[in-house]
């Protein structure tokens, strides 16, 4: 790998790590009329609170309407948009910002590579110039062959980067961590040590034989000649295999190599015939610009042997040249039996290399589900602390540099269900996993339980916890009557079964500063609905002690960041999966119906947001809004299903950028 001169070893890296921290520690900035310029990972920073500074936010746009098969944008409809970006049919990740590019997440559904058409399924993350939203270069991450237990159909990446200067960190939906250079080969340098080789096409073998090409082709390969459909497909793919090439055998009837009679003539190419399919390759190199420059690969489910279920969904964070992961490791198909239980649920990785640092696996036999959480990195009481969520429903604190000998370092861990809560297929049971990343906010952490959306609605809980504590400083500790000493060990599906003579006790040691399940708002001796706090998979937002949470239930909740009183709650009348995003004295929520509402950051409820008919009230940007919006240099970013939108205050019509986004259609 090629050694950047601005590489930070880690004690500078952890020197800095420490200063910036004392500055975002409950507060959006060290200089707070400084306008963020950057937002490169997951919340902002490793604190994940959503605070950026920004100025002149708008309150009302309209995203516009889009015209044709592939739909085209059509500007003169829109209103405050500067650009729009298509993206793929379904997308869950948070674009990030940094430098002069905006990177999101994906599928693939969108077709920005001419060799992977849109019907091809991938995982893909995308890189665009952030002023005017054209297409730069794609990571393309093919879906295992194992299927939908280990890398669900059409849901791509659903992370969001993690990117430091020239290096961009993400996990796949194939279950790696990779590391990128944020270039692209538009530097025309080549930092990688896996380009290796791309996929340009596949011909299926046919049961009828007077249709098949397989056969024929793989016949003419072996006498080393390049059948017509070889070349028509590299051609179709964007490839064009130069016009004279010699047809060498390198495995018998398996693998062919295409080589020009000189390397100054064109590019390498490969034919293989793999299962059914004869699949075409290229080697990948500095001309192909819309490809990603891969510094390095990690396949955790290989090096780890973690079973993964659904797909990985983390967003890294880093400390120096430390890098955190949550490996995803959950259930097989059944959703019952856990493959791969001793394999590890956290680990820390060196970031230059990929190098594994260490690994911690305690969820273990208790994972519930899955794990996609993202890690969470600050210095609490004087403390370096990396903050995990686990697939068992508990928080884990570790010491980022581990014991030394590969290992973690525990410094506390946290049950974030009650010891009687049980769980139960589909989401039928009271007993939650997380989903949701902790956030820090004045050296408090918060998060929520939560289940796979798919679970539906349930008993929810948000937490605030004391992380200057040590050890198992759960709400509750296990016992049974008959040995009221002796603490009950953790199981998997019911840690305390009341039929057995077991029971939950306060835990001396308990971290809890405050909990929220249900409040009595309107003090009739009722708790309604509407207040109680339901299932969640989104992160707090919090600013000036002001706490902005969503639930799958569709409702918006605001509390008192230090006490946990609820001060309101409103109905959105849609599920949201995303987090809220506070900027400006403004909170941002997006929800499944496609809505953004924005609220006035005050302890009184009061909408901003202004609709299509000039009301108050949401704004619809045409389909569903899973992610969270982001702001950077006073631009608004906003990703629905299918498309990224670049909002901000409209300048002059004359001005008002055409888009981008179908010019490889």
């Amino acid at each position: 790998m090629n050694g950047k001169k601005h590489h930070i070893r880690f004690a500078i890296g952890i020197i800095f790590s420490l200063i910036g921290f004392t500055f975002a520690d409950g507060d959006e900035s060290a200089t707070p009329d400084e306008v963020t310029k950057e937002w490169t990972q997951w919340g902002g920073d490793s604190h994940r609170n959503n605070t950026p500074v920004g100025k002149n936010i708008p309150l009302d746009w309209s995203p516009g309407e889009f015209d044709g098969n592939p739909a085209v944008w059509q500007p003169e409809t829109a209103k405050n948009i500067k650009w729009v970006a298509r993206l793929g049919s379904q997308t869950y990740g948070n674009a990030v910002v940094a430098g002069d590019k905006v990177f999101v997440g994906t599928n693939n559904s969108g077709g920005w590579l001419t060799r992977y058409p849109g019907k091809v399924d991938l995982g893909c993350l995308l890189a665009f110039d952030n002023q005017d939203g054209s297409f730069l270069w794609q990571d393309s991450s093919e879906k295992l062959r194992t299927g939908r237990v280990h890398d669900w159909p059409l849901q791509g990446i659903c992370c969001a980067p993690l990117v430091e200067q020239d290096r961009l960190w993400f996990v796949t939906s194939r279950g790696e961590v990779k590391c990128l250079d944020t270039e692209g080969f538009y530097d025309d340098q080549d930092d990688g040590v896996a380009a290796g080789w791309g996929r340009m096409f596949d011909i299926t073998r046919k049961s009828d034989k007077d249709l098949d090409q397989v056969q024929p082709a793989v016949a003419k390969l072996n006498a080393g000649e390049l059948p017509a459909v070889i070349r028509d497909s590299f051609l179709k793919a964007g490839s064009p295999v130069p016009e004279k090439v010699k047809v060498t055998t390198k495995v018998a009837g398996k693998k062919w190599s295409l080589a020009p009679p000189s390397e100054a003539e064109g590019d390498n190419y490969e034919v293989r015939l793999i299962g059914p399919k004869l699949s075409g390759f290229k080697k990948i190199n500095t001309s192909d610009k819309q490809e990603s420059d891969v510094v390095w690969v990690y396949d955790m489910m290989k090096g780890l042997g973690i079973s993964q279920h659904n797909m990985c969904s983390c967003s890294v964070t880093s400390a120096g040249d430390i890098l955190f992961v949550n490996t995803s490791n959950g259930v097989d198909e059944s959703h019952i039996l856990l493959p791969s239980p001793n394999a590890p649920s956290f680990i820390a990785m060196d970031k230059h290399s990929g190098k594994v640092l260490w690994t911690d696996d305690s969820p273990g036999v208790n994972i519930l589900h899955g794990q996609w959480s993202s890690p969470t990195y600050g210095v609490l009481g004087g403390v370096p602390q990396v903050i995990f969520s686990g697939g068992d429903g508990w928080v884990y604190s570790f010491a980022p540099d581990g014991d030394g000998n590969g290992n973690a370092k525990l410094l506390w861990k946290f049950d974030c269900n009650p010891k009687e809560s049980k769980w139960e297929l589909g989401g039928r049971g009271t007993r939650n996993n997380l989903i949701a990343t902790p956030v820090i906010y004045d050296g408090l952490v918060y998060v929520a339980v939560g289940q796979d959306p798919e679970h539906a609605e349930g008993n929810g809980h948000l937490w605030c916890i004391d992380p200057t504590k040590r050890g198992d400083v759960s709400p509750a500790l296990a016992f049974h009557v008959d040995n009221p000493s002796e603490t009950i060990p953790h199981r998997r599906l019911q840690a305390v079964d009341p039929k057995q003579g077991e029971v939950a006790r306060d835990n001396p040691n308990s971290a809890v500063v405050w909990h929220y399940d249900k409040q009595d708002q309107n003090q009739d001796g009722e708790v309604d609905w509407e207040e109680e706090m339901h299932r969640s998979c989104g992160t707090v937002a919090i600013k000036d002690d002001l706490l902005y949470i969503s639930d799958f239930s569709g409702l918006f909740h605001c509390l008192d960041a230090k006490t946990g009183k609820v001060h309101w709650t409103h109905d959105m009348l849609a599920a949201a999966w995303g987090s809220p995003l506070i900027v400006e004295g403004k909170v941002y929520i997006g929800d499944e119906d496609g809505d953004v509402t924005i609220f006035k950051l005050s302890r009184e409820k009061e909408i901003l947001s202004v609709d299509e008919y000039g009301d108050s009230g949401p704004i619809n940007m045409g389909n569903s809004v899973y992610s969270t919006p982001i702001v950077a240099d006073n631009v608004l970013y906003i990703s629905n299903k299918t498309h990224l939108f670049a909002i901000a205050q409209e300048a002059e019509d004359s001005e008002k950028e055409s888009s981008p986004e179908d010019e490889n259609n």
